[in-house]
């Protein structure tokens, strides 16, 4: 395959980091940037070093994660994901470079209980999710040649996460509460990036949903962590409504993946295989 100048943004972030070390290990010239280096909400910045490098590629990573805060800051949030996606799209396009934008399984609403499809109605319950589905739309407005891709539940061995904070709370406490009402597909960076770096030597423009198949609850996932780590502890299973945060999450965001089959690339592998992957290098670190 042709070689390709791929500039990364939030690549200091749980997702970049792992996309950066493909793209690298895949033999690719990467130009990676985290906020210090790049501040995506300054279009003129932005603009300026799209010029300056000329990538093959753009994968957009930057983005406010942070779902509580983004309820208390929406202002915040919009600035970022969607004003930031849009000064991307628009400087990357300018270019004539492939765009690849990040989104989430938060812009569903999860009132269903079968695996959304990529032309499913989207209807976001929180400030984060309705944020980043304006970064979808500015995407598809401004950019011609884009890879929407929308994932979910992300953990990897950069960053916080819930299986690291699953790990942290077994040395600490006896017991730990966790939540079984909420449903969706855990999805190793590792894997994510791994697909991405595929799709973008593609023409195969349009949405993706890029997760790993199965899907759990947030209790059940818990349930395997400690049960891979050999771990003994109570765990407790509560309701989503006792819980301290008030944020609405869709109850059930499970990612189908029509796309993906219908272009022609493989199914993710399951993601117990895939915790049991990220389990082994992390106690190989």
């Amino acid at each position: 395959m042709k070689q390709l100048k791929v500039l990364v943004t939030g690549a200091n972030g749980q997702l970049g980091r792992d996309m950066v070390h493909r793209l690298k290990k895949n033999g690719e010239n990467v130009f990676a940037f985290g906020r210090k280096e790049l501040d995506i909400t300054d279009i003129n910045r932005v603009l300026i070093k799209m010029k300056e490098i000329h990538p093959d590629v753009v994968i957009h990573c930057a983005a406010y994660t942070d779902v509580n805060m983004a309820e208390n800051k929406p202002d915040q949030s919009f600035l970022i994901n969607s004003y930031g996606t849009r000064n991307v799209a628009t400087a990357s396009e300018q270019i004539g470079s492939k765009l690849v934008y990040i989104s989430t399984d938060y812009v569903f609403d999860g009132n269903t209980s079968s695996p959304y499809t990529e032309f499913a109605q989207t209807n976001p319950l929180n400030q984060y999710g309705k944020s980043k589905l304006a970064g979808e739309q500015f995407v598809r407005e401004l950019h011609s040649k884009f890879y929407i891709v929308r994932t979910s539940w992300l953990y990897g061995k950069h960053g916080h996460n819930f299986v690291k904070t699953m790990l942290t709370l077994a040395n600490e406490k006896d017991s730990i509460s966790v939540i079984s009402d909420q449903i969706g597909c855990p999805t190793y960076t590792l894997d994510l990036s791994e697909r991405i770096s595929q799709i973008i030597h593609t023409d195969k423009y349009g949405t993706y949903h890029i997760s790993n198949t199965g899907s759990c609850s947030w209790y059940e996932f818990a349930e395997s962590i400690f049960k891979n780590k050999k771990i003994t502890i109570e765990l407790q299973q509560i309701h989503s409504k006792m819980f301290e945060n008030d944020t609405p999450r869709p109850p059930y965001s499970v990612l189908g993946d029509r796309a993906l089959i219908l272009n022609g690339f493989n199914k993710m592998r399951n993601w117990k295989d895939a915790l049991v992957a990220f389990l082994s290098d992390l106690e190989n670190r």
